[in-house]
């Protein structure tokens, strides 16, 4: 789970600190760099995944996660002079054994405690370069540094009184660059004979990553028929291409989900049918075969217990936008993290308020984390109400508005308290409400008395 996030000069945020809660949400203005704050972890996510080592960032191409040209694309001011720079906090997976050895041999284990990693990379000699690499464990950090000005001559460092490192005899030679900006020197381990161990950082980086799914805003028109050829994708895909492929892998391999503690479990097709039907979109949800042995498949609906069945590009839009957001709650491992960026988007303000619902009932059946950009009123206020209710804890749920000022991103921390109340709430947060009722009755009554009524 990720803990926090800073970030330096990076598109229009000169400087951010984000605290992440189980659920967060990003809302605000247009334009004002709420999606700037998911494409960044998005871009660490594809240049993790990029197979060229050479690659300080991959901002990829129009096939990636994220496009994002050059780094004088999205340094901040398009100052090619500028640094940018990110730290990320999360918490270590369960399943990751990591120990720091000591000269006493006694270790220092990782168990309750955060991880952190902190990067900072810019242009020298005209080519983006790391300055620095640094991973924390609470108090202890282990880092690699640029030697003064030097873009290729890098040093092992680090501040700890009862750890050194021990160079190999014979190896004076200084360190290469850091590898895609999150991994120490490949010489690392060969110059040292205690260093093997910053592996482990590396390898829980990595799994944090891994851990990170998203779905776009814009999300695939219905087809009236799919060709699945047995393939189990990872997600959904970012315009929610994969979902039917993921429904009938699920369904093959009799996936079961719960909605919470002591509830009864249901095959994956039952559950996306469930929430659909809470949502009240429609009746009736399943895929079936058109023939036999053609690996084509519809999905077929009802909207009514007394409708007849029909395909999903015959009824209404919405269905077919929310399916991604549904499927992909449900289809990613437990404790992933998922960003959805405007998942509002063609759907009721009724179905918006259902939508939160179901956000905050996978954060807790499903341990997933979640962070949410969006422009949907309804969407807060439900969360607001659950907290109200004690449904969900005001702990957990963070939320943040992002605006724009003097051409800089802002995020003001909006303090929910456990009553659901935001108490700092920003002016103009969605509109004018109270002045556009004003503005409604004030013509209003000019009307009557022109009128002499």
């Amino acid at each position: 789970m990720l803990n926090h996030m800073k970030i330096r000069n990076f598109k229009a945020w000169r400087k951010a600190e984000i605290e992440f809660g189980n659920l967060t949400g990003f809302f605000g203005t247009n334009s004002a760099g709420k999606s700037s704050l998911l494409q960044l972890l998005l871009l660490l996510k594809q240049t993790k995944n990029a197979t060229d080592r050479r690659l300080v960032l991959d901002f990829g191409s129009p096939s990636d996660l994220v496009n994002l040209g050059t780094f004088g694309d999205v340094v901040h001011g398009h100052n090619d002079d500028a640094r940018i720079g990110w730290q990320l906090g999360w918490s270590r997976p369960t399943d990751l054994k990591v120990g720091i050895p000591t000269d006493s041999a006694a270790g220092l284990s990782l168990k309750g405690k955060s991880l952190r990693i902190r990067s900072d990379v810019g242009l020298r000699l005209g080519r983006l370069r790391p300055y620095e690499l640094r991973y924390s464990l609470g108090e202890v950090d282990f880092s690699v540094k640029s030697q003064e000005e030097s873009a290729t001559r890098f040093k092992l460092e680090t501040k700890n009184t009862y750890f050194k490192f021990r160079r190999n005899k014979g190896r004076p030679w200084p360190l290469s660059p850091p590898v895609k900006a999150y991994m120490f020197p490949d010489e690392t381990r060969h110059f040292y004979q205690n260093a093997n161990f910053l592996g482990d950082f590396e390898l829980a980086y990595e799994k944090l990553m891994d851990s990170i799914y998203y779905l776009g805003p814009l999300r695939e028109y219905p087809r009236r028929d799919y060709h699945w050829a047995g393939s189990s994708p990872d997600d959904v895909g970012q315009r929610g291409e994969r979902t039917v492929d993921a429904i009938l892998a699920a369904t093959r391999d009799v996936e079961m989900r719960s909605l919470g503690f002591r509830k009864r479990k249901k095959i994956f097709q039952e559950m996306i049918a469930y929430w659909l039907r809470e949502l009240g979109l429609i009746n009736e949800f399943h895929l079936e075969e058109i023939a036999e042995r053609t690996n084509l498949y519809q999905a077929i609906v009802r909207t009514s217990g007394s409708s007849a069945s029909t395909a999903l590009t015959d009824v209404g839009f919405g269905v077919s936008q929310v399916l991604p957001v549904l499927v992909l709650l449900y289809y990613v491992p437990e404790r992933s993290i998922v960003m959805l960026e405007q998942p509002e988007i063609h759907l009721h303000p009724s179905v918006q308020s259902g939508l939160a619902d179901v956000m905050l009932n996978v954060v807790k059946a499903r341990q997933l984390q979640i962070i949410v950009e969006s422009h949907s009123e309804h969407l807060l206020r439900r969360f607001q109400r659950r907290v109200a209710e004690e449904e969900a804890s005001s702990k957990n749920v963070k939320l943040y508005f992002v605006s724009k000022e003097e051409d800089m991103a802002q995020a003001k921390d909006l303090s929910l308290n456990d009553w659901g109340e935001i108490e700092n709430w920003p002016d103009g947060f969605f509109g004018d409400e109270m002045g556009e009722i004003s503005a409604i009755t004030e013509a209003s009554l000019k009307r009557r008395l022109d009128q002499g009524q």
